[in-house]
């Protein structure tokens, strides 16, 4: 991941960007700026990741008029660069953990966060061809007076449980992980998904279950009850 000062110092049309915050990014460098006196997010690409700016482009682009995800505001091609709306709120992550958050709250949530998954998925199904987010996690949801996905570069083809079953996971896996409440919170966000789409979710819990093994490579410190619960999930379900 690159120094945001590399940019900043070198690149003229950068140089008097103001940084406010770098965001956690596993891959790239993410940063909250002030670009010519507006607040923008700048997601800079690393060199082996210029296919994935590319398919973050393309998703943004065509969905942000309807749904709720970042605007595209500039794509600067030669930098590996895009420049988006900023959106001031809450990471969904911190607001679920909270132990401040209400369970009401948390229950109101999930309703909305499988809202926001049916009008993505509803959005970019073409004829018999279904593409998901990818990277379904809490942290890459926003929290305003209603919820915004970022981080689109792993967005492909695929099936809608992938993204489900992968946000069960972050769900159960981040800190408070696999409590009473965040197995009641997986149970409410699927049963309210299943009720707005028109495809079925088979086999869901083998689906979650692999997904909480998938999180092992990013949680290696956590393996043993990461592989705990995925048996757990696979055999049991929801019920802890």
């Amino acid at each position: 991941m690159k120094n945001i000062d590399e940019l900043v110092n070198n690149v003229e049309k950068y140089k008097k960007t103001s940084v406010q915050q770098i965001f956690k990014s596993k891959k790239n460098t993410v940063a909250y700026v002030i670009l010519e006196n507006k607040p923008r997010l700048l997601k800079w690409f690393a060199p082996g990741f210029i296919k994935q700016m590319e398919t973050e482009y393309k998703f943004l682009k065509e969905g942000s008029p309807t749904l709720n995800i970042p605007t595209i505001c500039e794509k600067d091609e030669n930098n590996h660069i895009l420049i988006m709306n900023y959106i001031l709120g809450e990471n969904l992550c911190d607001v679920i953990n909270n132990e401040k958050t209400t369970f009401s709250e948390k229950k109101r949530l999930m309703f909305l966060l499988a809202e926001w998954f049916q009008k993505f998925h509803s959005y970019f199904r073409k004829e018999d061809t279904l593409y998901i987010r990818g990277d379904s996690i809490l942290r890459n949801f926003i929290l305003t007076d209603r919820i915004w996905g970022v981080d689109f570069e792993e967005s492909r083809k695929g099936t809608p449980i992938e993204d489900i079953a992968s946000m069960c996971s972050s769900i159960l896996s981040t800190d408070p992980m696999f409590t009473n409440d965040k197995f009641q919170l997986c149970e409410i966000f699927v049963k309210s998904y299943i009720k707005l789409v028109n495809w079925n979710l088979n086999n869901i819990w083998k689906d979650v279950s692999y997904a909480l093994l998938e999180r092992i490579q990013w949680r290696p410190n956590d393996e043993k009850l990461l592989r705990e619960y995925s048996n757990k999930i696979l055999k049991r379900g929801f019920q802890k």
